[in-house]
């Protein structure tokens, strides 16, 4: 197992640096900044609700087997152990405590190989085409910018590649009423409540291979795309 402890990717500014400045809810800093306070809690309130979906993604991934693979939102790193052990993995986030916890996690899994980066997915350093399959779990709601995100993960996947989206999507009476009740405190931490499936999925060209309902009510999709182009 490899193990990134540097922090790549800071442009110079220290972690003390980026707290000490009032963020805007939503922007990079303030999502960052939101999910460094989450992270003590973050597996009690996200472990086991949100562990179906995640667990059948680990199980896609283990079916495709691919040689290497990008985790976008690693978090604390709850997926790392169900992907397959052969597979080199990289896992990026914004939330350098949520790293930590990820790099905890990954030394107790020294039959794999990963590596733990931070790293803002709308702009990734990786080359063109480094990846064979990227995961995206509970990310596409929260980036400020779901566009930049869906073409950097696009680049930086193989052509042909594998991309599995794992995210709420609205649309059905349920998530209205959820919506509703949520809206304001979700915008605060830029989790955006109303998040559509034609606009976020359908509307770019890649080929969606499968998609699935997962977790409570169905109210998460898993998508399986194929990164044609």
């Amino acid at each position: 197992m490899t193990e990134s402890r540097a922090r790549p990717g800071d442009h110079g500014a220290t972690r003390d640096d980026d707290r000490s400045q009032p963020q805007a809810p939503g922007s990079e800093a303030g999502v960052a900044r939101t999910y460094d306070r989450l992270a003590p809690l973050y597996d009690t309130l996200f472990g086991q609700v949100l562990e179906p979906g995640r667990k059948r993604m680990a199980e896609v991934v283990r079916m495709l087997q691919p040689a290497s693979l990008l985790e976008v939102g690693v978090g604390t790193g709850l997926a790392l152990a169900g992907y397959p052990p052969q597979c080199k993995i990289v896992g990026i986030d914004l939330s350098h405590d949520m790293l930590d916890r990820a790099r905890e996690r990954a030394a107790h899994l020294p039959q794999h190989d990963i590596s733990i980066e931070h790293m803002n997915a709308e702009r990734m350093r990786f080359p063109d085409g480094a990846f064979d399959c990227v995961t995206v779990p509970y990310v596409l709601s929260v980036t400020p910018r779901p566009a930049e995100l869906v073409r950097e993960i696009r680049r930086v996947c193989k052509p042909g590649g594998t991309i599995v989206v794992l995210n709420h999507f609205s649309g059905s009476k349920l998530w209205w009423l959820l919506e509703r009740a949520v809206r304001s405190a979700a915008e605060h931490v830029g989790f955006r409540s109303d998040f559509r499936y034609d606009e976020q999925i359908l509307s770019h060209d890649w080929q969606v291979l499968s998609v699935e309902p997962v977790n409570l009510f169905g109210l998460s999709k898993l998508v399986v795309l194929d990164n044609h182009r």
